[in-house]
């Protein structure tokens, strides 16, 4: 009798590359553009990030106040709505979920979030009430979840004399911010009880330090500008110490000398904030018992390999709060290699290197990759160059397709975590809008988790209805 053979049906189809992307910022949300752009190889992109929002820095880092910067998360957005590209916001790695069980979820993972630590001064008094990274008033005055309200608040509801130390453009925002008078401020969409404190906040004199000269500050000459449009404050600077520069500098260089040379002639104006940029200055020690009273200053100048060093000609300045910007540094994460002296993780062009040896499916982009430098756009870049690695190792078979697993989402669930996807994220958007409504604001951030998540709930609810309608 003959063997029949049944006919051969449809091959399974094949599952697409499953990426997760660590951090919904935007060296993040570049690398999930990256990914999903591209035709060659069939992707599917969770984004998670432990907020229950996404956009990172542009949200919570860039100063409430530069509304054209902050828009570029309508841009940003776009990335959000791609069909391959799925949000998965209010989910800690680490936390929620280990580092172990989200590989074997997945094909590939993309490390893109950040380098949220702050590096210290080193110095006596650091720690005392008063004395904060720039990264806590920044949380603060963009609405950060976590941000350390209360004790921003009782600092500066008595802070005078503010001394910020470093000379970058985090440090021109944090003066900025302290010394807007409330119209300035009343458009941006920072948190009511924010514009509510900073109204009432004392500041009378804001002094910036950098241990080096003018020509060595690395602010941009756009956000330098700025100070000079303030409405509540008057910018000075010493004189001597922006004259002339008899060495060759670039032009950015030269731009920001003829910027301060313009405020040279400046004095105080009764009524308004002064805010002071000081070169050739660093501080030795914080003074105080219970909390910051003074800064010690010690006068500096610069050797001839570019150091600063100390001349032992010391003075005092009065300071009720003092601001460290002296740069970020990236943190670990549980099961993930980091390089203790830069903060960033390990790696061979975005590829993460285990004691020296390429980790198969691990990739880094953004600050943890490189550190703390350059502007939003440099993000995109990089993004770009960590997923071309990716994609030249699928074309070389060293990273493939693994076999079917079950949905990420669907697992937190069972364990109670719920996560805040993209619909729930758009209730949130919603929200913030109709807050800022009803004040004649474009938008006003929600700080509250409990706040956000009852936001993110509303689409929740809704969308159960709409299913139980159809169900019916």
């Amino acid at each position: 009798m003959p063997v029949v053979t049944p006919a051969a049906g449809p091959a399974p189809e094949r599952r697409p590359l499953r990426v997760a992307v660590i951090g919904a910022g935007p060296a993040g949300i570049y690398a999930a553009e990256a990914l999903a752009g591209q035709d060659d190889v069939p992707v599917a992109v969770d984004l998670i990030d432990r907020l229950p929002t996404p956009f990172g820095l542009v949200r919570h880092g860039i100063a409430p106040d530069h509304v054209k910067m902050r828009a570029l998360r309508d841009t940003l957005h776009h990335t959000l709505d791609h069909e391959r590209v799925r949000f998965v916001g209010n989910v800690e790695v680490g936390v929620d979920i280990s580092l172990d069980e989200l590989r074997r979820h997945v094909d590939a993972v993309v490390y893109t979030y950040g380098a949220a630590g702050d590096r210290r001064l080193g110095i006596e008094g650091e720690d005392l009430p008063g004395s904060m990274p720039a990264t806590t008033v920044v949380t603060w005055y963009t609405g950060h979840p976590d941000a350390d309200r209360a004790g921003v608040e009782a600092v500066l509801a008595r802070a005078r004399d503010v001394v910020v130390v470093g000379v970058g453009n985090v440090a021109l925002d944090v003066a900025r911010v302290l010394t807007r008078c409330p119209a300035e401020l009343e458009a941006t969409d920072m948190p009511q009880h924010v514009l509510d404190v900073l109204a009432a906040a004392p500041v009378e004199r804001v002094t910036v330090l950098g241990r080096r000269g003018p020509a060595q500050a690395t602010f941009t000459t756009q956000e330098l500008r700025e100070l000079g449009h303030l409405q509540a404050a008057t910018v000075l600077v010493d004189p001597a110490q922006v004259g002339e520069d008899p060495d060759p500098v670039d032009r950015a260089v030269a731009r920001n000398l003829a910027t301060m040379r313009g405020w040279a002639d400046h004095t105080e104006e009764p009524g308004k904030a002064s805010l002071r940029l000081r070169f050739y200055a660093r501080p030795v020690r914080l003074l105080g018992t219970d909390r910051v009273t003074g800064v010690e200053v010690e006068r500096t100048a610069v050797d001839a390999d570019g150091r600063a060093v100390g001349t032992g000609e010391v003075e005092v300045l009065p300071a009720d709060l003092v601001v460290r910007s002296v740069g970020y540094r990236g943190h670990p994460l549980p099961g993930l290699p980091l390089d203790e002296r830069s903060g960033t993780v390990p790696h061979e062009d975005g590829r993460v290197l285990r004691d020296g040896v390429r980790s198969p499916g691990e990739y880094v982009a953004g600050w943890i990759k490189r550190g703390p430098t350059g502007v939003v756009g440099t993000n995109k870049h990089d993004a770009r160059e960590t997923v071309h690695s990716l994609l030249d190792d699928v074309a070389a078979g060293a990273l493939t397709v693994g076999g079917p697993v079950d949905d990420l989402v669907d697992t937190l669930a069972a364990r109670g975590v719920g996560a805040v996807l993209l619909s729930q994220w758009q209730s949130i958007d919603a929200a913030e809008v109709a807050l800022g409504a009803t004040r004649g604001r474009p938008r006003t951030t929600l700080h509250d988790r409990a706040e956000l998540l009852a936001a993110a709930r509303t689409a929740q609810a809704a969308e159960a209805a709409q299913t139980a309608e159809a169900i019916g």
